[in-house]
């Protein structure tokens, strides 16, 4: 991996336990990331739903590279997928 990490954004509410389970995988990996709590900003949700696509929460950003939710995040950490967004 490269020595400087590509941003991680989070966007999350503090009650969905898939958005708990993404980051203490990102907690497991060491990473850095700014967590975003839409739970309470509805143009904060508004703004994530653009971005992303979905109306569903956690969604995960790397750089420019939208990973998706927890299922997305936890199948690109165990193909190494993951590995490689972050080494670029």
């Amino acid at each position: 991996m490269s020595s400087t990490q590509p941003e991680i954004i989070v966007y999350a509410t503090k009650t969905c336990p898939f958005c708990t389970m993404a980051k203490s995988l990102l907690d497991g990996k060491g990473l850095k990331y700014d967590l975003i709590n839409v739970g309470t900003d509805r143009s904060m949700w508004q703004a994530m739903q653009e971005k992303s696509g979905r109306n569903t929460v956690p969604q995960v950003f790397v750089g420019d590279h939208h990973v998706g939710g927890f299922d997305e995040l936890s199948a690109a950490d165990r193909s190494g997928e993951l590995d490689q967004i972050l080494a670029k």
